[in-house]
Order: structure tokens, then sequence, then C-alpha cells
């Protein structure tokens, strides 16, 4: 062995620790406490019942006034179209689409777009509420086609697993 050993040093540091003797904690000193026995509550004597519950229907409560059903939600158009945009789902950027609207010089355009840096595709020209609801509509059947989607790859894998198990591989 040579003398910068680590393996030396190591077993140095060990045996150091070993030779101490060991620490024994002293007792900490406890405040003085006047010593009472311990008793136990007392036990409540048992009192029979006298009469047997009542098993008869209780009144009926008071009744309230019927609850009425909530108004729809009502619907807001934005109140201004320009700069509405809505983005479609997905896991990546790359590929997610999006939907601008712009106005240009009182028509209105829709600005569909693939990923961050494409080129737009535009639609239009066409007034503001085919504008809004243009970008709704493709965004809502994007949506769809996506949990369609998912939901295909998420049964297929389940009947891979299946199919997995029942072959003895797991």
């Amino acid at each position: 062995m040579s003398q910068n050993d680590p393996t030396d040093n190591a077993l140095a540091a060990i045996a150091s620790i070993l030779d101490q003797p060991p620490v024994i904690p002293r007792e900490r000193e406890r405040p003085a406490v006047d010593e009472v026995a311990a008793t136990p509550p007392p036990l409540e004597e048992f009192q029979p019942i006298e009469a047997a519950p009542s098993f008869a229907v209780p009144p009926p409560l008071e009744t309230a006034a019927p609850i009425e059903a909530a108004p729809p939600p009502e619907v807001f158009l934005p109140f201004e179209a320009d700069g509405y945009s809505k983005v479609g789902p997905g896991p990546m950027a790359a590929i997610r689409f999006k939907w601008t609207v712009r106005e240009d010089d009182g028509d209105y355009y829709v600005d569909e777009t693939i990923g961050e840096n494409s080129t737009p595709i535009v639609s239009g020209p066409m007034n503001k509420d085919a504008a809004i609801q243009l970008v709704d509509d493709r965004e809502d059947a994007a949506r769809r086609r996506f949990d369609q989607l998912k939901s295909e790859m998420t049964g297929r894998a389940a009947v891979a697993n299946l199919v997995r198990k029942d072959n003895g591989e797991a």
C-alpha cells in the first residue's frame, strides 16, 4: 500500500470514531411535582329506562318552497372579434392547431396555423359572427377528433396488454 492510499485514510477515520468512549446522556433534572395518587373517576350508577322509546312516526317537517331550476347560462359573444382565438388539443405545440380572427377593412378573416411558426391558412372575408362561429366549430371538431383518437389508442393499448398476458408474457 502507498502512503496516500484512500483506504488507509478511511480506515483511520473509522478507527478514530470507534476509539472514542461512548457518550452517556445525562438525565435532565425534573421539576419537583406534588405526587398525588391517581384515582379513577366514580362510576355512574345504572338507572333503568322507565318508559320504552316511542317508535311512532314523527310529524312531517315543514315543507319548503320547491327548488326552481337555474336558468341556462347565457352565451355572450365577445365585443371585439378581432384577436379572438382558440387553440386545439394536443400533446405537442409543434402540431397544435390555432385559429385567430383578425379584422381588415371591416371584414373578418380567420387565420389557421399548425404549430407556432407556420404560414397561416386564411378563411374569409366574412362578418364578425361568422368568423367567431368558424373558430368555435373548428376547435370543437378538432377536440372531438383528438378525443376519438385518444380513446382508440387507449383501447388498443388495453387489448395489447390482454393479448400479452394471454400468451404468458409479462
